[in-house]
């Protein structure tokens, strides 16, 4: 019989070296905004401070012991831990609780697989999952089909299951490990030509000179919605995490007519897992070959900052941190004074508000102005006959100044450097 949505019980563990931005308390709280969104009801938290996590129980022997005493008072049947542990540390509680234990990743992984709608979604999510679940598979029969159980509804991925064992689907626990990794081995494969697919697409609008700007951001920054404002589309746009998971590329105009792609990337979390990272390598492409970087940053949120720093973190991880980038401060119709927002802290920001469709002109003009930073600066003069790289120019490139003369108009500007070619024999000399 279903019950409902799982009663979960958080479970953090700060290290007495604790460097990371993040306070234990934020983390965890994140962590109940997670399983919020996985269908998960919250009935409790703990944060134990040592000097490192436990091997075998993750918290100490005591505060384990608590968590048994605590599963009898408040009924949860799930444990959530905000690390991911180690398959000796999730078997240690395991066995010492009737609930089923399921770390920070695993609780990720679950989401992204009720999130993933698209062919190339769902073979990431299920690359990822099966690489983690991997190691946890061998030899625990029991911790197995503990994992396995549950009938919850995963909404409308129509598969179901509890969470954590979403995606590849609850069979494919029995696997044994040399038919997982011959699976492993195939979603590769299938990732890879996506990956070609992905690639010859780019090569495409390189051809054509568009300028790609890739939007990049903290889960449930309001990316989405900016992306919908911006190009007037219609993408999901939900205020839970990871509500947009597959890349979605849209036209926009510029100031000057100047025509731009702007694509729409999966949001970054903190503690992102390195396997999700490696999974989403041909989704995340995306960023590393764009542009310009469009990173959305909610500063109505009180971790602002930190979710920067780790959007930061993740695209050092994937090496595109020396992109050009504005940021758009998203959220400030949240603000009791937005005018005492210190735009200083983020590189060419600008104040907008997504949902009010505000500040988005200035947003529009500063994308402009940094995509023709990065061009080829150039004068021509394009006789009359040729009006359609006149038409090229202003679609293509940056017009800083246009007038037409006897012999035809002559436009100052920039261009990106594959049209080089087509305006070489009508440029002038620059003074």
């Amino acid at each position: 019989m279903n019950r409902g949505p799982e009663r979960a019980y958080l479970v953090a563990v700060e290290t007495a070296d604790h460097d990371n931005m993040w306070s234990a308390e934020d983390s965890i709280s994140e962590l109940g905004t997670l399983a919020h969104t996985a269908g998960a009801t919250v009935v409790g938290r703990m944060i134990q401070r040592l000097p490192h996590p436990d091997q075998v129980t993750y918290v100490g022997k005591g505060r384990a012991q608590e968590l048994k005493d605590l599963e009898k008072q408040l009924d949860f049947e799930l444990v959530l831990c905000d690390d991911e542990l180690s398959p000796n540390q999730q078997r240690g509680l395991e066995q010492l609780l009737e609930a089923r234990v399921v770390d920070r990743t695993a609780l990720i992984l679950d989401i992204f697989a009720q999130h993933a709608h698209t062919r190339e979604g769902r073979l990431q999510v299920e690359l990822a999952q099966l690489e983690y679940r991997l190691p946890r598979l061998t030899g625990h029969g029991i911790g197995l089909s503990r994992q396995a159980g549950g009938s919850r509804s995963a909404g409308s991925s129509g598969t179901g299951g509890a969470i954590g064992v979403r995606g590849p689907g609850e069979t494919k626990l029995e696997l044994d490990r040399r038919r997982i990794r011959r699976r492993i081995s195939e979603l590769k494969e299938e990732i890879e030509e996506v990956r070609a697919q992905r690639s010859l697409h780019r090569r495409q609008r390189t051809a054509q000179a568009i300028p790609v700007v890739a939007v990049v951001g903290y889960t449930n920054a309001g990316k989405s919605t900016l992306f919908n404002a911006l190009t007037s589309s219609e993408v999901l746009a939900e205020n839970k995490l990871f509500a947009t998971l597959d890349p979605i590329t849209r036209h926009t105009v510029l100031p000057g007519n100047q025509e731009a792609l702007l694509t729409d990337t999966v949001g970054f979390i903190q503690k992102l897992p390195t396997k999700l990272i490696a999974a989403f390598r041909a989704t995340l492409e995306e960023v590393i070959e764009a542009d310009l970087l469009l990173e959305v940053v909610d500063v109505s949120h009180e971790n602002a900052i930190e979710q920067s720093e780790t959007v930061n973190d993740i695209l050092t991880e994937l090496d595109a941190t020396n992109k050009p980038r504005v940021t758009a401060l998203n959220k400030i119709d949240l603000l009791d004074e937005p005018s005492e927002l210190d735009i200083s802290l983020y590189p060419n920001a600008v104040p907008v508000s997504a949902i009010r469709e505000s500040g988005l002109d200035e947003l529009r003009a500063k994308i402009a102005e940094v995509l023709a930073n990065n061009m080829e600066t150039i004068q021509v003069m394009i006789p009359f006959t040729r009006g359609q790289l006149i038409e090229l120019f202003h679609r293509r490139g940056h017009v800083e100044h246009e007038q037409h003369e006897h012999e035809g108009v002559f436009i100052a500007g920039r261009i990106p450097s594959s049209l080089h070619d087509f305006y070489k024999p009508y440029a002038r000399i620059l003074s």
